[in-house]
């Protein structure tokens, strides 16, 4: 009975990536020869030859076409395996690797992430960074799901999940003293000190709109991409900030920061990103459906004990 040989399967995948012998030699550090060698035991125990040799490179005949399809779906299986075995951290522990794009509420990952952080048996791995970023990370196996603010286009290439997971109406908020100013959203806000979101979120695009179509010019105290530093900047109370409520619920729950504005119009999405898997981390499902049964609700300000 013939078998197939794993390492015969990874060297044809990049033969056939790169169309060239010598190239894909150098990729795998092995010399033309050996990699020829290789290639030619593959073809003899399938039976069929893979490549047409042309003077532009190597072609991938018919079988050869049929033989990729099998070699990726069985290399991604690898992949998925060794992915699997590695959340094995411990005699009955997983590992859950989640990464967040950094301009996400902490407060929303924390609510995420609360029901792991409270199991003996989950390892979190927490990081950060921009969504193209985090999504390189998801197709190479390092994060298990992403955290996002926005959707991940699903292509052919690139087949991602984006589970809406909640969604709020984005709020002006400030100091208490602000709401004694009674100002009307948009018509009296020429001139007022606003901190805003960086001009990448689509939260400020759709904001901006708004101002424009009224004719009103705010006066941008500051341009923030991070929410942390949005969150302190609000605290501050030199001028309204503009963020979903969850960024600042401890502050509006305190009676810190109340909200002034409440603008319907505009509304940031939550988001879960994760690959087509045969094999998913299944801590990633239970907690994509313990958030979406939860959903996110505006944050009420705390009784003042009598």
């Amino acid at each position: 009975m013939e078998f197939l040989n794993y390492h015969h399967l990874r060297y044809f995948r990049v033969i056939a990536g790169e169309g060239n012998l010598t190239r894909a030699a150098r990729s795998l550090n092995l010399s033309p020869p050996a990699l020829s060698v290789q290639l030619r035991q593959l073809e003899e125990s399938l039976g069929h030859t893979l490549f047409e040799r042309l003077p532009t490179g190597l072609e991938l005949t018919e079988a050869g076409r049929v033989a990729l399809d099998y070699a990726d779906s069985i290399g991604r299986a690898g992949e998925e395996l060794m992915d699997v075995m590695r959340h094995r951290v411990g005699p009955g522990r997983q590992m859950l690797r989640v990464g967040a794009v950094a301009t996400l509420s902490r407060n929303f990952q924390l609510e995420f992430l609360k029901p792991a952080m409270h199991r003996a048996d989950v390892e979190l791995v927490l990081r950060s960074g921009s969504l193209s970023e985090l999504i390189v990370s998801l197709q190479a196996h390092q994060v298990d799901v992403v955290l996002s603010n926005e959707a991940v286009r699903r292509d052919a290439e690139r087949p991602w999940h984006s589970h809406r997971l909640a969604d709020q109406a984005v709020s002006l908020v400030g100091a208490p003293e602000w709401k004694a100013k009674r100002l009307k959203f948009p018509r009296d806000f020429d001139d007022v000190p606003l901190v805003l979101p960086s001009f990448e979120s689509n939260t400020r695009a759709a904001f901006d709109r708004l101002l424009a179509s009224a004719g009103v010019r705010p006066r941008v105290m500051a341009e923030v991409d991070d929410m942390a530093m949005l969150r302190l900047l609000a605290r501050e109370g030199e001028g309204l900030a503009l963020v979903p409520p969850v960024v600042v619920q401890d502050e509006i729950a305190s009676g810190a920061l109340v909200v002034t504005h409440r603008i319907a119009e505009i509304r940031e999405t939550f988001h879960a990103v994760t690959p087509s898997r045969r094999f998913p981390n299944p801590l990633v499902g239970e907690l994509i459906e313990a958030m979406a049964a939860k959903g996110m609700r505006a944050p009420r300000r705390k009784k003042a004990s009598s």
